[in-house]
């Protein structure tokens, strides 16, 4: 279980695989001078409600992992959470999809507009 910090305020647990995607997605983003609406499912001791932040190149980021080794990326996840931070309604975990076929590139998938 891992864990996302936003200005130092906000603090979300996700798995590690799932927070690995999200921050290979949304630092591409960033990097790209690029904000963004970020929304997840709260968890249950917190009311099962959701929380939206504002993500922009000037917040505070943290990605504090619990796991020792990075998990393989799955690709067709990272474009599918690429799409999803693209579309008006912002990034959130979709669930993970098959694995595309090994020749895809993760530095193809944050290189391209999209």
């Amino acid at each position: 279980m891992g864990k996302l910090i936003y200005e130092n305020a906000v603090k979300v647990d996700f798995e590690d695989r799932a927070l690995a995607h999200l921050q290979l997605v949304i630092t591409t983003k960033l990097r790209r001078r690029e904000g963004f609406h970020f929304t997840w499912k709260d968890d249950a001791t917190i009311g099962n409600g959701r929380t939206s932040v504002w993500v922009h190149p000037e917040a505070s980021l943290v990605f504090k992992y619990y796991g020792s080794r990075p998990p393989r990326l799955n690709h067709a996840w990272l474009e599918a959470l690429v799409a999803a931070a693209n579309s008006p309604a912002g990034l959130y975990l979709v669930p993970e999809p098959a694995p595309l076929a090994e020749s895809h590139e993760i530095s193809e998938l944050v290189t391209t507009d999209g």
